[in-house]
């Protein structure tokens, strides 16, 4: 889950977890999308639509924006903050900007990946006449855009990054990301490498920002 050491991205390490992820994707696509889907589905409880409307990316975006402008507040009472021109210096010390960005890259990230991959969404295949099971780029159609997960993206990026700023319980965090993402199988919002290539995206975003943000820091 981590491809940072000392500060510094590992380029090498997160090239070849890439090539990884593609591999399982393609063999998601051509083999264990609908069979695991079809085992998956048997699990469909109420709890996971609770869970995908709480979990959202809008959610997870305003909370964590929330949190961000409750910090700086705190930040502007306690101590005597330097005029508006240290407002960013302030604020992106913070680890509450840290999950902001990671999620909000993310959400950025993954909703320019569905309208070009375009995939259709499990309801076609299961739901629907024709059964419906492919590719039709580029879409703006909720329909047809599946790949990647959305929920799972914004969830791993922003648990990914908690995970890392609290390494004693990021095993917590990481375990919570990976439920979540099997959820939206189980509730037949998305396939299989869906959710895979959606979790490595909000992994990298994490692995991104914080980079990005140690190396500021120095």
């Amino acid at each position: 889950m981590c491809f940072i050491k000392n500060g510094v991205l590992k380029w090498g390490r997160l090239l070849l977890a890439t090539l990884c992820i593609v591999a399982l994707v393609f063999a998601g696509v051509f083999w264990f999308d609908i069979p695991v889907a079809n085992f998956l589905r048997q699990f469909n409880w109420k709890i996971w639509h609770v869970m995908a409307g709480i979990l959202g990316a809008k959610v997870w975006i305003c909370v964590s924006f929330f949190v961000v402008i409750v910090f700086y507040i705190r930040k502007l009472l306690r101590e005597n903050s330097g005029g508006l021109l240290n407002v960013y210096a302030k604020v992106r010390s913070s680890y509450a900007f840290w999950v902001f960005c990671a999620v909000l890259l993310s959400a950025g990230i993954g909703g320019i990946a569905k309208v070009l991959i375009g995939r259709a969404r499990p309801v076609l295949f299961y739901d629907g006449l024709a059964h419906i099971y492919g590719f039709f780029p580029p879409s703006v159609d909720w329909l047809y855009n599946s790949m990647p997960s959305g929920h799972t993206m914004v969830s791993f990026a922003g648990l990914t990054m908690i995970g890392m700023l609290a390494p004693r319980a990021r095993w917590f965090y990481w375990s919570l990301a990976i439920v979540i993402g099997v959820s939206r199988i189980c509730a037949g919002a998305h396939w299989p490498s869906d959710v895979i290539l959606g979790a490595f995206i909000g992994v990298v975003c994490a692995n991104l920002v914080r980079a990005l943000m140690m190396q500021r820091a120095k």
